[in-house]
């Protein structure tokens, strides 16, 4: 049986706009797929119709060989994080480490410079970069074996970027993990695999200088 998320014949408009056309991605455990494309290429709608938040036309969701016949958020199998933020305000940082992290990971979860200022605060007294990084650790420490992050590097600043490169690296030892960001260069540091979605159409890219002509590293 195969360990790893298949996604198959996934199609979605919206209107007249047909903005996924038979997508098809499959996510080992220990893969780091990049997905690339510019603004309303279908990455974040495609990441929603994974995740089981949005309805396609038609889409076909496997977890370790078995079809999911309900939204995939129900199995805990994947975990999401969105391009927005997505702890309530009031929680307590411990609250949700205490929901989303296995408590043999909540002593690893702690050790950690960039949280030791803020561990007994609530999520609404935390800086944007600081509530993204938390809620970045959150998903990746969190009990589903795979991992769908849209936009991570979103409101990063500089200096985190590689602690949240560590942590996305090390999760993959054991998670697969979908991955997108305009920051295209901070994912490309760490993708095993790249894809491009145009079009459409999810497309294989083997070599850097296949993305040049999609207005890539110019």
């Amino acid at each position: 049986m195969c360990k790893c998320l298949e996604v198959d014949s996934v199609i979605k408009s919206f209107g007249d706009n047909d903005v996924l056309t038979d997508v098809f991605l499959r996510c080992n455990r220990g893969e780091r797929i990049a997905i690339f494309g510019w603004n309303g290429s279908g990455k974040s709608t495609l990441l929603k119709i994974i995740f089981g938040t949005m309805r396609a036309e038609r889409s076909f969701i496997r977890i370790d060989g078995e079809v999911q016949n309900r939204p995939a958020y129900c199995s805990r199998q994947i975990a999401y994080l969105p391009q927005h933020d997505f702890l309530p305000p009031n929680i307590r940082i411990t609250d949700a480490i205490d929901l989303y992290i296995p408590p043999a990971e909540r002593e690893a979860f702690l050790n950690d410079k960039n949280l030791s200022n803020i561990k007994e605060s609530s999520a609404k007294h935390l800086s944007g970069g600081e509530l993204r990084y938390l809620e970045i650790k959150l998903i990746l420490f969190s009990y589903a074996p795979y991992i769908l992050l849209d936009e991570p590097f979103n409101g990063i600043s500089p200096v985190c970027c590689e602690s949240v490169r560590e942590l996305i690296h090390n999760a993959s030892q054991t998670k697969g993990i979908i991955m997108t960001d305009h920051n295209f260069r901070e994912v490309h540091k760490l993708a095993t695999r790249i894809t491009l979605l145009d079009n459409g159409c999810l497309k294989e890219i083997k070599d850097k200088t296949d993305l040049a002509s999609y207005g890539y590293y110019k």
